[in-house]
């Protein structure tokens, strides 16, 4: 991922605005998530995290339990820059991130430092 292509990504704004399933419900989890200690630390553990980036669809389930949580921590630490992906639209930056090599499982959600490295991903799992 370099920074121009994390920048064509929507900001948190025009995602919401695209929206045409679940925003309500979006905004209504966003609005009762409240941040633990745990997600603070997660920030401390990763280092110095700059941008976020967010592969989701409008209408998956599942994006709604952690994109909403993810929003937040980003909008309580306004050094971070978020950008959302929708993974239909995106096959090239999807692609990068299958879940276990083949699947478009979202939501994907990937932490980068101020050179673009990585350091951390998380790609859907659902409880067996």
């Amino acid at each position: 991922m370099t920074l121009d292509r994390f920048r064509q990504g929507l900001t948190l704004p025009q995602y919401l605005e695209q929206m045409t399933m679940n925003r309500e419900r979006f905004e209504r989890a966003a609005s009762t998530v409240t941040l633990t200690p745990e997600d603070q630390a997660l920030l401390a553990r990763l280092g110095k995290p700059r941008y976020v980036m967010v592969i989701t669809e409008d209408w998956c389930g599942t994006s709604l339990m952690y994109v909403p949580r993810v929003a937040k921590l980003v909008q309580a630490h306004p050094e971070l820059e978020l950008r959302v992906f929708l993974r239909d639209a995106n096959p090239d930056v999807m692609d990068r991130y299958l879940k276990r090599g083949m699947y478009r499982s979202i939501p994907v959600i990937v932490f980068f430092d101020e050179a673009m490295n990585e350091l951390a991903r998380y790609i859907e799992e659902r409880p067996a």
